[in-house]
């Protein structure tokens, strides 16, 4: 058998990204979906900061762990978006109060 080495790829995600955002039809997908993954991240950093994980936040809310999956990835799928009742009750499980705002863009 041949002598084979590992030879790694290097690879930058800043770098593909920058380039593919020079793609009119990418940059206008990406735009699209940035106010769900920002929705989604401020939801993670909330449970990270409680120090939580979604088997406690679930158990606080009275749901199963696979269901409060499905809330947290709902964000970035375009397929469901969770109801304000469920954020409100996410945030409570966190010991948050839920708040919207607008930003100027």
């Amino acid at each position: 058998m041949a002598d084979i080495k590992y030879r790694p790829v290097s690879y930058d995600p800043k770098a593909a990204l920058e380039k593919d955002l020079r793609d009119p039809e990418f940059k206008t997908a990406w735009e699209s979906i940035q106010d769900e993954f920002a929705a989604l991240d401020v939801l993670l950093e909330a449970r990270r900061k409680a120090g939580l994980t979604q088997e406690d936040v679930a158990a606080r809310m009275g749901v199963s762990q696979p269901a409060l999956a499905r809330v947290e990835a709902s964000l970035g799928s375009h397929k469901h978006s969770p109801s304000f009742a469920t954020l409100r009750k996410y945030a409570q499980a966190l010991g948050c109060k839920l708040e919207i705002k607008f930003t100027p863009q």
